[in-house]
Order: structure tokens, then sequence, then C-alpha cells
């Protein structure tokens, strides 16, 4: 491995670790040069990936300061139409009816650039509303006839089920036809046609309001643009936010004002207008959700590393937000969802308790939960998922009926703020396979990166994209960061191949062969360059972990398993002299060879030499090995509580996970409040995995003879109780081991162990959670597909970009 500085234009040196190998690579080449040439050229392309790299760094950086958001033609319409509060025959927002009369598409439409063709019904109602405006100005007489002439050219995609509507369109489109034929517009739309739009109005108010639920009424307000004058108004004025919009939507703002006149709604109107110049979003503001969709998304793609400062600075504020009641978190439940998932696994104090208002049974008193919205159900979901406390039922409850509305395949769930369909579904089905206490990071990375859609559009009652929600820069950073860190690992690799083979590891017929899983395991948790130390002990001690199970349970007799402990406890011993046989030989070795090599590494990282404590974990694992040997041999049955005293620490947890404590960056003390901390730590991760491990391999250690704690619950219930039953309760305990052990991860208050060390823990429950989803894994070959895609399969960026809608960039406006 080597170093490489790069000098950025603010004068700053970045540093980089690259492997040799890594390294070569890029010099490969089919095309004889000299080594001089061989040299500068891919010296120049090394330089070349690391700027790129640092380009997408900054802009994404820079995308922390501002929210961009697309303008939406339908909204500024809207504003368009509000008259002058001194002269009501002149705009109020005459810059937005200029922008009108600017923007019109080249087909006679107004909209984003090169829409979907799924979204022509949403083109027909921005078109619409830009013709009311104009006609309602009296200008703009070319535009308006081009318009029509679309409208009436494309009227036939409104009975398109493929089309993705704008939220109220069957509501909005027929009202807003009538308005204008009001204002003498002259449609040629057929009789036939108008009385289908008009039919398909009256169907969905009369269901709606034979529900008469909060909901629907909430969905009315939001639409109510639809609305002339009524006596609705009043009433809808209950849903005006603390910012004087109703539900951040411009268009509704500004029908309700011309209605009403409500100085808080025009407060909002110049507030918007102001902020965007002379054309308005669909929704605003969208800040909280954007900026916490980018911590999400950056997550996600594995690169959130790169970022926390900024990271931090915006977790920080939310909570400000979060403790202050701000109404864009809570009154959205997509938003809150996220926010508490989010500020809680970041180790913020965050209660369950906002959720009571989107239980079940209240959710649908939402605009969202009427619409029936798959991607706030998909967040209430994942946030359901990150209980620490025993009393948040409300979260218990929460994670069913949201799991049990996603896995309906037949649902009618749409999808309108958040994502298109197609793409809810497949975090969907991501979240439902993998849940989060089973999620490596590596996995969900590529997972993300090959789900991620760089031109993403949304929707509400217009489209709109955002760059803070999805761009080019987020997938080229992951994907480069991806392959720089899969080099370093590849050539990880290759040196622990060498490292069986000279240590003759594989030469020890009884024990299993589990190098790739071992490291995969490490590099899909700890994978940045600089946590090799953590990775190859973290690696080593999995395979030795093994070899040593296998050597207790079925390759040793008794006198070579106490010979081993006697070795171990003596340490500095004649090896020629002091190993009875050739096994033990290659395993002390082997254990002496790496605890030395840990111990010396580990100085750079804690300033002193861990040797000794590493000796006392391996002690303490063998020990309770031999244990379970002899009461193998003697077939002693020791009571669950016996058997679990022991087995815990005999899962072999410990001197994977210990070790790795100390070579992960931040010192360790020693104190006693700290080792009793990583002592519960350490019990609690280890008897959620035993128990864990011992329901998946019940059925082979049964037919084995060996001890294991469903069958020692058998034996000692007398007939009393079920395997299913037995079962089932083994996996409450497991549940709430589990969440035990993710609150005192996420503890702040009191802790004396960094969190960085705590996550050690958690990364290898969800190790363990991967491996067991559905049996043995670890001894099943259904992840070597996984393996190899983590370790030996880069990420080619051209094929995450093939399928991406080539759209030009929408205008934006920054907020």
């Amino acid at each position: 491995m080597f170093l490489f500085y790069i000098q950025m234009k603010n004068g700053a040196y970045l540093l980089y670790y690259f492997t040799i190998g890594w390294y070569m690579s890029l010099c490969s080449t089919d095309t004889f040069m000299t080594a001089s040439k061989v040299k500068k050229e891919n010296h120049r392309t090394a330089l070349g990936k690391l700027q790129c790299l640092e380009e997408s760094k900054e802009r994404i950086t820079k995308m922390f300061n501002k929210v961009e958001l697309s303008v939406s033609s339908y909204d500024t319409a809207w504003v368009a139409m509000v008259p002058s509060t001194t002269n009501p025959d002149a705009p109020l927002f005459p810059q937005c009816l200029n922008w009108l009369l600017d923007n019109q598409l080249f087909d006679g439409s107004w909209g984003l650039p090169n829409h979907d063709p799924s979204f022509m019904n949403e083109s027909l109602l921005s078109t619409l509303a830009c013709v009311l405006a104009l006609k309602k100005w009296g200008i703009g007489e070319d535009q308006i006839n081009k318009a029509l002439q679309f409208i009436n050219s494309n009227i036939a995609s409104i009975n398109d089920e493929k089309q993705q509507p704008p939220i109220g369109f069957d509501l909005l489109f027929p009202s807003l036809i009538e308005y204008g034929q009001n204002l003498g517009i002259n449609f040629s739309i057929s009789a036939t046609s108008l009385k289908a739009i008009i039919h398909k109005r009256d169907i969905e108010l009369s269901r709606g309001n034979q529900s008469n639920s909060e909901g629907w009424r909430a969905y009315l307000a939001y639409v109510s643009e639809r609305l002339q004058k009524s006596q609705d108004w009043e009433a809808i004025l209950k849903y005006q936010r603390m910012n004087g919009s109703l539900f951040n939507s411009p268009a509704t703002t500004a029908a309700a004002f011309h209605q009403l006149k409500n100085t808080n709604c025009l407060n909002y109107l110049k507030s918007v207008v102001e902020k965007f110049g002379n054309a308005v979003p669909t929704i605003y503001p969208l800040d909280i959700y954007a900026r916490l969709c980018m911590i999400d998304n950056l997550e996600r793609l594995g690169v959130s590393h790169h970022f926390k400062e900024e990271i931090r600075s915006v977790l920080d504020e939310t909570y400000r937000y979060w403790q202050e009641g701000v109404e864009d978190i809570f009154l959205d439940p997509t938003t809150c969802a996220m926010a508490f998932r989010i500020l809680r696994l970041s180790g913020y104090d965050v209660s369950s308790d906002p959720f009571y208002q989107y239980s079940e049974d209240k959710f649908s008193d939402s605009l969202k939960g009427y619409l029936k919205d798959a991607g706030a159900i998909l967040e209430l979901y994942k946030a359901s998922q990150v209980i620490i406390h025993p009393d948040e039922s409300i979260l218990v409850r929460q994670n069913a009926w949201t799991r049990h509305l996603l896995k309906q395949q037949s649902s009618h769930y749409q999808l309108y703020a958040d994502k298109l369909r197609r793409f809810v579904d497949r975090e969907a089905n991501d979240a439902l396979s993998f849940p989060y206490y089973a999620n490596l990071e590596r996995i969900l990375n590529l997972r993300s990166m090959k789900h991620y859609n760089v031109e993403e559009t949304r929707i509400l009652k217009s489209s709109y994209r955002s760059e803070n929600l999805a761009n080019q820069d987020f997938l080229k950073l992951a994907a480069e960061d991806f392959n720089i860190c899969q080099s370093i690992q590849k050539e990880e690799l290759k040196q622990l191949t060498r490292w069986v083979t000279e240590s003759k590891l594989d030469k020890l017929e009884f024990a299993r062969q589990k190098l790739a899983y071992c490291y995969f395991s490490a590099a899909a948790n700890l994978f940045a360059p600089e946590l090799s130390d953590a990775r190859i002990s973290w690696a080593k001690n999995g395979v030795l972990t093994t070899v040593v199970d296998d050597f207790y349970d079925v390759g040793s007799t008794e006198e070579e398993q106490v010979n081993l402990i006697q070795l171990m406890e003596e340490w500095d011993v004649d090896i020629e002299t002091a190993c009875c046989s050739e096994n033990v030989k290659i395993i002390f070795c082997s254990l002496r060879s790496t605890i030395k090599e840990i111990g010396e590494r580990s100085v750079k990282w804690q300033g002193r030499n861990v040797e000794g404590s590493v000796i006392k974990i391996w002690l303490s694992l063998i020990r309770s090995m031999l244990t379970e040997a002899k009461w193998l041999k003697t077939k002693t049955v020791p009571t669950l509580d016996e058997y679990m005293q022991n087995a815990w620490v005999s899962f072999a947890l410990g001197p994977i996970v210990l070790p790795a404590l100390f070579l992960v960056g931040p010192k360790l003390s020693g104190k006693a409040a700290e080792v009793e901390e990583l002592h519960c730590l350490f019990n609690t991760m280890s008897t959620c995995g035993r128990l864990l491990n011992d329901i998946n391999t019940f059925e082979r250690e049964s037919a084995e003879g060996k001890l294991n704690a469903l069958g020692l619950r058998l034996i000692h219930g007398n007939g009393a109780i079920t395997i299913d039953d037995a079962t089932k309760e083994m996996k409450v305990i497991i549940e709430d081991k589990r969440r035990e052990l993710l609150r005192l991860v996420l503890k702040e208050k009191g802790s004396t162990v960094p969190r960085d060390c705590k996550e050690l823990f958690w990364k290898m429950i969800k190790v363990l959670h991967l491996f067991y989803l559905k049996d043995d894994g670890f001894t099943s070959l259904e992840l070597y597909s996984t393996v190899n895609s983590v370790i030996n399969e880069p990420v080619v960026l051209s094929e995450l970009l093939r399928d991406t809608n080539q759209n030009p960039k929408p205008i934006y406006q920054s907020v």
C-alpha cells in the first residue's frame, strides 16, 4: 500500500491510500509503451479519477447550503391570477404572468421540459391553468391558441390508466375547464369526452362524501383551487400553517387568498415570490425534508463519511426543530418518520410519541393517508424498526400495519408526494427482504447504486425535481469510492489467502475453510481504506475462531484441547517441545502470530500494546469451548442458564469484535466504567447471536448430539412445551436483546465507550441476522454471489446510468 497526495484549488492537500494492485490495474494496457510513458499516463489517470471524485464532493458539499427546486408552471399560473390588493383589474405578481408568456414549450404546453410520456395529464393540467391565467388578464392570445391545440390533441390521455396523475386531477381538471368556459374560452373538446371527465369527478366526489373522513376533507382542502365562490373557504383555513400557507402549496394558498383576502396567505405568497423571483415551485418550504433526503441518500450510497461535519450541522438543526415542534416535520408523516429514524440512529434523543398521530386508525385522517401514499408508508415502516425502549408499543404496532400494507402486492396504494411507484416498489421490496438489523452497509450501498435514479421526477399537483433529492454527483462519488475501497480489499484478501497457506491452516482436514465469508463480514461493514488493520484483525480472528471451534468439536483429543489452553496461558513457550501434536502447533502458531500482530498494530491507534488483552479474550473463548467439549463427552445435560452462561462466550464473537475495537480509531482507557459497558455490549450481542444460531441450527445439532439452547428448553420443559412455542419464546428474547443492543450503541449520556467502537457490536449483529435470515447461512452457499459482488466486482458507472432518463435539467431556483 502507498500514499497519494493531490493538491486542491484551495491549496490543501488530500491524502489517499492505494494498494499496489489497484494502481497497477490502472497501468494495464494492450499497447506497448515505454515504462516512463506508462507511468506518466497512469499517473494522469489516477489524478483524473481523484480530481473528479473531489469535484463531486465539492458540489455535494455546496448542496447542504441550499435547496434547489424546479419551478411549477401550474402553481405559477395560480399566483399570477392573484389580483392586486389596490387594483383588482391588474395582477399582484406581474412577473409571474410574464414568466408564463416566456416559458411555453414548443408543443404549446407548460411544464417540465421533455416530460415523461406518463406525465401527460400533469402537462394538461398545468397548461390549462396557464391558459386561465393568461385569459384572466386578457393577454397572450397566440400562446392561448397554441395551448388549446395541445389540450385538444392530447385530451384522450385522461382515460389512459398508465398515466401518472397529479394529485386531485379528476377534481381539478373538469373544474378548471368549467372555469375557462365562464371566462369565454372555447374548448374544442367533444361532448362525450367532457361528459366522461365530469362523470369521473362526480364519482370521486360521491365516494369521498360517503366516507366523510378527515382525510377526505384534508384532500378537498388541498385541491380547493377547483372551487370558485363557496361557503367552504372559511372551513379550509383550519389547514393554514404558521407560515400562512395551505399545505405549503402556492397554488392552494393563492386560490384561498383570491377568495378570502387573508393577510397570512398574502404574506406567504409574497415570501415565495421574493425567494424564487418570477416563478414558484409546487411546494415550499421543502428544506428539512430535502436535506434529510440528502443525508439518507448519502448514507445508503455509502459516502456519508465524506460529509460528517455537514451532516452533523443539518442534524443539529433538525433536532432543534424537532424539540421546537416545527410544523414542517410533524404535519408530514414522511418527514416525521425520516427525521425520527435518522436522528435516533445518529444518537439524538427523540421520542416515538409523535407517531400516535399516525397510528393505523389515524393515518387515513392525514392527506397522505387518504391518498394511500406508499412512500409515506415505507418511511413509517423504516422508522418502526428503530425500537430501543421496552415501552415503544406504538412502533411495534406501526411496524405490523405498515409491513402488511407494503406486502400487499395487489394493493391500490399509489405514490404521489415522494417518488414514482416503480422506485418505491424496489425500495419496499428491499426494506421487507432486508430489515434494518440485517442490512450490511456494503450490500445496501450496492443495491442503492443499482436502483438510484439520477433524474428522479416527483409529483404533487405538478411534477418537480430537485438536485438535493437526486443527482448524478451522488452516484458518481458512490461508484468511485466503492471501487477504490474494493481495490484495497482485493489486495487484503490476497494477503489473507497467503496467510492461510503459510500458516498451514488449510492443512487442518477437520476445519472449515471460510476465509471469504470471514473477510466479507469485515469488508461489508468496515470498508473505509484507513480501517485496514481492523478488517485484517476481524477476518483473521474469524478464520481462527472457525478453526478452533471445529478443533474442539470434532478435530482434537482431550489432551490436545488441554494442551492448547496451557500454551495460551504460558504464551512464551518453546513451540517445538511444548506442542503435543502438529495440529496444536499449527493452531497455536497462528494464534500467537496473529495476536502479536494485533498488539503491534494497536500501538499506533492506542499508544500501547494490547497483546495481553487479546490473549485473555482468546483464553476465555477456548476455556468455554473446553467446557462444552467435556459436557458432550460426559453426556452432561446442563440447565439452560448454565448453558447460556458458557454459550454466549463459546459463540466465539469475542476474538472477532473485541480486538477490532483497538483498531478503529478512538482510544480505549481500560477504566472500570468502560470495561463494564463493553462487557454489557459483548454479552448482549453474543446472547442474541447464540440464540439466533441455536434456533437456526437446532435440527442439525440435535442430529449430531450437540448441546443447543432450544433443545435444552425442550428437555427441561418435560414435554410441557412444543418446539414452536419454545422457538417463539427464544425469538422474543432475541428481539429484546437486539433492541437492547441498539439502545446501548446509540446511548450518548453516561456512555464511556466511543460510538465508533460501539458500532462494531451492532455491525456484527447485522452480519448474524443476514447469515441466518433463512437458515444456518454460515454453512450455506447462498451468499456466494453477494460476497463476490462486494469484494470482486467493480461498479461500472456507465451501466448504472444506462437506464437513466437523459432529460435536460429543469429550471432550478435556490432556497
